[in-house]
């Protein structure tokens, strides 16, 4: 087999684990839009905040520590000591379910039966103020994320060896995947599972579902929509966790990770935004599309190099794929068809 070839399924394969990282954005997104018909916005500052929050546990940092000293005049920035891992994430577990609490209670409590624009612009103020305050709480430094799963040594040690010398003996040569790539692929399916299991074998996810379907239908049977929706928050925050977890390994924890969520629209554009499937299809699509499109038409490696589009084509790839589907199919490969009477 050529090498142009192998090079090609290394690119389709590296393509796939990046559709996944999309997929675990628009999974958040899914879920509180199916739930309650809210698009979260803050989906995105969600993520950053969740992943500051657990770098700052681990960390032993002093939430708040610029401003104590502002006040009090102290010089005070860490406990210190360091967290385990482990540990840490489960307070930062119980830091997102306080949030969703929060944003239940103070925000859309009082935003019941409102118009959908009305929603998603407090969506948008809530993701201006979760940046500030994670500013305010965990300062504007780029962050270093240590966690076996983001860094990748969760995986047996020399697995991209192993890969390499397997694609090398089937082959003829051989290629890399990135360790951190394939924890966010075992990650993204193992968290799909729970996710589906959740929804249909739980009496929570019974409930999310009809609440889902009528909401008017769910209180007359006795469903609380002040729990469904802040379980709803906390399992979206735990997602946003997630991301945060992987990208904040690519990228740095910073606050350009917030812009992760402009990655998930194509996504759920494709996949629909009602259907948790859809989003790990139209992540996969994605990500698999773009890779494959720069490879082909943006260096001109396919067909003999007869379209060279100069490379950068990651960047609009999937904007154009998404704006296709929203001329010729706009609720999406399985999202529900919406008649509505006019």
């Amino acid at each position: 087999m050529s090498e142009q070839i192998v090079y090609a399924l290394e690119v389709f394969a590296n393509g796939l684990m990046s559709g996944v990282l999309y997929a675990l954005v628009a999974l958040g997104f899914v879920l509180i839009y199916k739930a309650s018909g809210i698009f979260n916005f803050a989906q995105g500052v969600m993520a950053l905040f969740a992943a500051m929050t657990l770098v700052g546990i681990q960390n032993g940092q002093v939430p708040f520590a610029h401003l104590i000293n502002a006040v009090l005049g102290t010089h005070i920035h860490h406990f210190g000591w360091h967290i385990h891992s482990v540990l840490a994430l489960i307070f930062t577990v119980g830091v997102m379910i306080l949030l969703a609490v929060a944003i239940q209670r103070f925000v859309f409590r009082h935003l019941v039966g409102q118009e959908p624009i009305i929603l998603f612009m407090a969506t948008i103020g809530l993701a201006y103020f979760l940046e500030g305050f994670s500013d305010l709480m965990w300062n504007s430094e780029i962050k270093t994320l240590k966690f076996c799963v983001a860094e990748g040594t969760c995986l047996p040690q020399g697995m991209n060896m192993a890969i390499d010398e397997a694609a090398y003996n089937a082959f003829g040569t051989g290629f890399f995947i990135d360790n951190l790539d394939i924890s966010a692929a075992i990650v993204a399916v193992m968290l799909v599972i729970a996710l589906v299991a959740f929804s249909q074998y739980t009496k929570q996810g019974r409930a999310m579902r009809a609440v889902a379907d009528d909401h008017q239908a769910a209180l007359s049977v006795g469903i609380s929509l002040n729990f469904i929706w802040i379980l709803v928050w906390s399992v979206a925050g735990f997602v946003a966790l997630v991301a945060g977890i992987m990208w904040g390994a690519k990228s740095g924890v910073q606050f350009s990770l917030s812009l992760i969520a402009l990655k998930a629209l194509p996504v759920l554009m494709l996949g629909g935004f009602t259907s948790i499937p859809g989003a790990i299809v139209g992540g996969l699509i994605i990500g698999v599309g773009e890779k494959m499109f720069e490879y082909c038409f943006g260096t001109g490696q396919c067909f003999g190099g007869i379209i060279n589009l100069g490379g950068a084509t990651e960047n609009w790839f999937a904007y154009v794929l998404a704006l296709v589907f929203l001329v010729f199919r706009p609720q999406g490969l399985f999202g529900e068809k919406i008649i509505e009477r006019v």
